[in-house]
This record gives C-alpha cells, sequence and structure tokens, in this order.
C-alpha cells in the first residue's frame, strides 16, 4: 500500500511538471498581449467562440458615417407608455426623464453642434394649439427638429399648425388623424421633405392595441449643418 501511495503520488507530481511546461510554451507562443480569453478561445470550438457585439450610439444597428448625428426614437404607447428620443447616445426625451406627455412632443437640437435646445410637449386633445404655434414659430434657422405623438397628436391641429410643421418637411401631418402613431425628425429651414418621418393610423381593423395603433421606432443618421 505504501508503496502504492508513493507511485500516486509521482505520477502526480510528473503529470503537475508537464502541464506547466505545457503553459509555459503556450504562453511563450502567443505575444505580449496576453489575455486569458484568448488562451481558453484557441481550444474551444469555433462555434462556441463568443464576442461582445459592438455598440452603436442610441443602440443604432450600425455606426453613423463622420459628419452626422445618430438617432433613434419611438412614439408613444397607447396612452400608457411616453415617446422615446435619443441623440448621440443621450435620451433627450422619455417616461423615465418625465419630460413627455400626452399629444405632440418635440425636441429641438442645434444641428452644427447637437447640442440640446430644448423639449416641450402640447397636449392637442384638451390643450390649445396657440402655444404650439408660438413655439413652432419662434425655431431658429438650422435646427433640427424631433417629433413624437403620444396618446392623441391631432384633434387641436389646426390649419396653421399643419402648415408650419410642414414647412419643417413633414409629408404626413396634413393627414395626421385622431390617435394615429407619427414620429419625426426635420429642419428649420429645410428645402426639401425629410426621409425621416413614419405615420400609422388608427383603425379598429389594424389597431394592436384597443383604440390605438402599433408603437412606431426609426432610426438613422442625421447630416450635421456645415454653414
Amino acid at each position: 500500500m505504501v508503496r502504492a501511495g508513493g507511485t500516486l503520488k509521482l505520477a502526480a507530481l510528473v503529470a503537475v511538471f508537464f502541464l506547466g511546461v505545457f503553459l509555459v510554451f503556450q504562453l511563450l507562443a502567443i505575444n505580449t498581449d496576453f489575455k486569458i480569453g484568448n488562451v481558453i478561445s484557441r481550444y474551444l470550438p469555433a462555434n462556441e467562440v463568443t464576442t461582445q457585439p459592438l455598440k452603436h450610439k442610441c443602440g443604432l444597428s450600425k455606426t453613423c458615417p463622420p459628419g452626422h448625428f445618430a438617432f433613434k426614437m419611438a412614439s408613444g404607447a397607447a396612452s400608457v407608455v411616453g415617446p422615446r428620443i435619443c441623440l448621440e447616445d443621450k435620451f433627450l426625451m422619455s417616461s423615465v426623464k418625465n419630460n413627455v406627455g400626452r399629444g405632440i412632443n418635440l425636441a429641438l437640437v442645434n444641428g452644427k453642434t447637437g447640442q440640446l435646445v430644448t423639449t416641450a410637449f402640447y397636449d392637442m386633445w384638451a390643450g390649445d394649439v396657440a402655444p404650439l404655434i408660438k413655439f413652432l414659430n419662434e425655431i431658429e434657422d438650422g435646427t433640427i427638429v424631433m417629433m413624437a405623438s403620444f396618446d392623441d397628436p391631432a384633434t387641436k391641429l389646426n390649419d396653421e399648425a399643419r402648415k408650419l410643421i410642414t414647412d419643417l418637411g413633414s409629408s404626413v401631418v396634413a393627414n395626421l388623424g385622431f390617435r394615429d402613431n407619427w414620429i419625426f425628425v426635420g429642419g428649420k429651414g429645410i428645402k426639401t421633405k425629410t426621409p425621416f418621418e413614419q405615420h400609422i393610423k388608427n383603425s379598429a381593423d389594424t389597431n394592436k392595441y384597443e383604440g390605438w395603433p402599433e408603437v412606431l421606432e426609426m432610426e438613422g443618421c442625421i447630416p450635421q449643418r456645415q454653414d
């Protein structure tokens, strides 16, 4: 029994010695940027090697090119969850920030720097359209204008307000109706219609929620103003 125990101990020492030699050679075989994860991955099957996905600003599916601002936004969900507006990895408006409300939610951004100018929301169900019209008239040239609906964005909208939003690049606001969902990115002084706009009608036949259409989401890259 004593001899058997001694043999086992010797075998264990030999195994530890060879394991140590093996690890030394492995460390010498890799460069000075050695990381333990790299060593482990060399001995994993290819389909078991995992990498962290690249994170893009605001969770976009790709990185925006130089000279562009990354944005992602969503309309409100029924009358329960408010809209979200993210620009350059910063949330400008959300329920968590407690700066959204029923109606039309707006974020104004400096078109050159990407800095937030102000946020506001206007109740288009029980509110007055006059403050919204005043707000729209005071937007300075070169300002990026981001809008998102929550609950009902349209009941109190009149022709003057719709015209002012159309001048910001909207193709949809003229037909925006009761409880429609709508998200929009335009600008003061824009010369063409914006490509950043989505709209879904409130319809009993297609609504995802009882009385409200599904949430709209949109992402993209806004060109930075150069002049």
